[in-house]
């Protein structure tokens, strides 16, 4: 079943796509900006009964190369049946667009990236005649973003670089800078990338601390997070009573945050967050446990 975080490594080169311009300067080229481009379908089944399908397919048009196709990837892990498939994708793809066709794979971990970059060859070792070498983007070449000011540059350059990090202990770093880089932007521009973020860190830990980044300010949030996490409050308030049901469930978003950053929550901490009865104070406190290094520092200057 394909999950969340291979339809956001693709996705969201559909939802920019000038991205894979500025995605290619960490890959080692340089492919000028797109001046138009197009989703085309992805479907590459044949008369067969075999179904070969794509994940993205975009045809850009730059003012200095012309029109080209890009296939876009989402590898989660090696599969040594993908070289063929991937072969057969840009052959096809030349054959019926008669356009150069160029493929790039977006991988979370470095074992899969690495392999994913290896050429492979069609053709017997002295014969290779058709040699795939596919631009992989992942956690060895995107780049890290931890600036606020960085990532509210390029919003979704830094939701890709949190998705391809997503199983790196950097990544926490990555989600502050964007979450305090989103507070500004519209909610039209905003809302994608809170989602794309979200699907793309899959069932991982940094997917927690995105939840709770989010849900320090669900005024300016309009996605689907966090109406997940108000209809969590809602339910707990049937059965609590709403005001309950919000304070205890921001208690257990701080412990959360901490937890999920690895920090020892002392079991007379855990009792004074849980017995606390005043919503602004534990929002105060679930601000300062984004950021400290230590768990007491949340109570700091009370």
């Amino acid at each position: 079943m394909v999950s969340s975080s291979h339809e956001a490594m693709h996705r969201i080169f559909q939802h920019d796509p000038g991205l894979f311009s500025r995605v290619s300067h960490f890959l080692g080229v340089d492919v000028p900006a797109p001046v138009k481009a197009t989703v085309l379908p992805t479907d590459l089944t044949e008369a067969g009964p075999v179904e070969r399908r794509v994940d993205t397919l975009l045809r850009l048009e730059t003012a200095e190369q012309g029109a080209f196709l890009l296939a876009v990837e989402a590898q989660g892990k090696k599969d040594p049946d993908k070289p063929a498939s991937w072969a057969y994708y840009a052959a096809y793809l030349w054959t019926k667009y008669r356009l150069p066709t160029a493929l790039l794979v977006v991988c979370q971990d470095h074992a899969t990236a690495r392999w994913a970059q290896q050429p492979v060859c069609s053709g017997p070792p002295q014969l290779p005649t058709l040699t795939l070498t596919p631009l992989v983007a992942g956690p060895h070449n995107m780049p890290v973003i931890t600036d606020p000011e960085e990532a509210r540059a390029d919003l979704v350059l830094a939701s890709l670089a949190a998705i391809t990090h997503a199983a790196d202990t950097v990544v926490n770093e990555i989600l502050k800078a964007l979450s305090t880089a989103l507070r500004d932007a519209p909610e039209d521009i905003a809302d994608p990338i809170v989602e794309f973020t979200a699907q793309g860190l899959g069932n991982r830990p940094a997917k927690h601390l995105w939840r709770n980044l989010v849900a320090v300010d669900l005024s300016f949030y309009k996605s689907y997070l966090s109406e997940e996490i108000r209809d969590e409050g809602r339910e707990q308030g049937l059965e609590k009573g709403l005001e309950q049901g919000r304070v205890q469930g921001r208690a257990e978003d701080v412990l959360l945050v901490l937890e999920q950053r690895g920090l020892e929550v002392p079991d007379a901490l855990r009792r004074r967050v849980t017995s606390c009865l005043d919503h602004e104070v534990l929002r105060a406190w679930l601000t300062r446990a984004i950021t400290v290094s230590e768990a007491e520092e949340i109570f700091a200057g009370e």
